[in-house]
């Protein structure tokens, strides 16, 4: 029996170089395209999507990012995996809604349905359904508003209900904001262009047609395939962690795409795409500043080849989010940040040579010159993000 194939340390961060559009070569020309290289951009914090695409982008500004947004629509954000916020192309989406969000959704239903019930009020789902078509009635009259306006023009969205009545955590709560979250999971509504900046959270809303429909089965399946492409080689446990699924749903997903195995050089054995076991040759040179959040950062439960552990602390708050890193060739290798003068500054966290270094500076006026004016604070603060701002 012949040994497996063999994917190096090195060879993995070329790969992530590569496919990652990191490098300079490997650059997408579109947002869409950026987006799908990695399956999804984390969307939690609204500055990442932009800086996430910039760093994979060959050239454009923040409008770029807006126009795919907002007006192409070839982009949107949707809840979704591990109940996060994620940006996918509208290609992958009815994917997305499919595999992750409509479970989602249906928990997030359930859930404040049981609120309403132990409100005492007689609120119940006849009420709820009532509500949301008032809603998308404004919408398409009065749209696109924010949560805010939509709230003034429905009067069932200021309707307040108290949860965990007669407990230690009693509390009073507007209906608004839980109603516009169950019609966005559900894909009757979209985040549309903020008050504000591209760096503003406090979106509009605008009425849209929920995705197309897609076998779960199915959906996970293309989603594990697209994951093993661009993370590969992987672990189960990663993709359990990356998607949030069941281990049976992993496990199901995986048999469905038939994923080959390598070794790795510390000995262990992960998961590639279907034939995508053959050396991938090493991209040139390549230097990133990449936000908070960024994919390249977490998209793994293990990120030993990349990371190394004495420099996590710095780089990751206490609940395990990662910050603004540094990267050489595939490696986090230190952190940024842009202080109140919007001057962007960094730090290495180890010697990796004067190559490194003009590389980094490099990289960082690039951003510099993107971001322009506007001020980026990450919604996850970390030490060393801290560290430099002060």
């Amino acid at each position: 029996m012949s040994p497996l194939p063999l994917i190096t340390t090195a060879e993995r961060r070329g790969r992530l170089g590569l496919r990652h559009r990191l490098a300079p070569s490997a650059r997408a020309t579109t947002v869409d395209e950026a987006a799908d290289s990695v399956v999804a951009l984390h969307a939690t914090d609204a500055a990442t999507v932009f800086l996430s695409a910039r760093a994979r982008l060959a050239g454009g500004g923040p409008g770029a990012v807006e126009q795919a947004l907002y007006e192409d629509v070839g982009v949107v954000r949707l809840l979704s995996m591990r109940n996060t916020l994620f940006a996918v192309s509208t290609a992958l989406a009815p994917y997305v809604d499919a595999s992750t969000a409509r479970g989602i959704a249906v928990k997030e239903r359930r859930t404040f349905l049981k609120h309403l019930d132990e409100d005492g009020q007689g609120l119940d789902a006849a009420w709820l359904a009532e509500a949301e078509a008032a809603a998308l009635a404004t919408l398409d009259v009065q749209g696109p508003l924010t949560g805010s306006q939509l709230s003034a023009a429905v009067p069932a969205l200021r309707q307040k209900i108290t949860i965990g009545r007669g407990k230690k955590y009693e509390t009073e709560t507007g209906v608004a904001t839980r109603v516009i979250r169950l019609l966005a999971a559900d894909g009757r509504i979209r985040r549309d262009r903020p008050r504000g900046s591209w760096t503003s959270s406090q979106f509009r809303w605008v009425h849209t047609a929920p995705w197309p429909a897609v076998p779960a089965a199915e959906a996970r399946a293309e989603i594990a395939r697209r994951w093993l492409y661009a993370y590969g080689p992987a672990t189960e446990a990663d993709l359990k962690w990356w998607t949030g699924w069941s281990l049976t749903d992993v496990r199901k997903a995986l048999a469905a795409v038939g994923p080959d195995q390598v070794r790795l050089d510390d000995g262990g054995t992960a998961l590639v795409a279907p034939g995508d076991t053959a050396p991938v040759p090493a991209p040139e040179p390549w230097a990133a500043l990449l936000p908070g959040l960024d994919p390249a950062g977490m998209g793994w439960a293990d990120r030993g080849f990349h990371l190394d552990p004495a420099h996590r602390p710095a780089l990751f708050d206490y609940a395990g989010n990662i910050g603004p890193t540094v990267w050489w060739n595939g490696e986090i290798v230190g952190g940024w940040a842009q202080r109140p003068d919007g001057e962007i500054v960094w730090r290495l966290l180890a010697d990796h040579g004067r190559a490194a270094e003009e590389a980094v500076a490099a990289e960082a006026a690039r951003l510099a010159a993107w971001v322009g004016a506007a001020r980026i604070t990450p919604r996850f603060r970390t030490p060393l993000e801290r560290e430099l701002v002060s």
